[in-house]
């Protein structure tokens, strides 16, 4: 009986952990989404290098 109350209190304790983690990270996300991506700066123009979206699928598939 005794074992059994041990793991039912660490797992009280690590979803406790869990909860304040959640908390913390949405305290630090910004507000507003979508304001967040529209403050990223717009793509060069001209004839430079641009990270389209199939450069990204390159480079997502070169990743191990």
């Amino acid at each position: 009986m005794s074992e059994q109350k041990k793991i039912a209190r660490r797992s009280f304790f690590a979803g406790l952990g869990l909860v304040a983690a959640a908390g913390v990270a949405a305290k630090l996300a910004p507000a507003n989404v979508a304001e967040a991506i529209a403050e990223q700066p717009a793509e060069p123009e001209g004839n430079s290098y641009r990270l389209s979206e199939h450069v990204k699928k390159y480079y997502r598939t070169t990743t191990i």
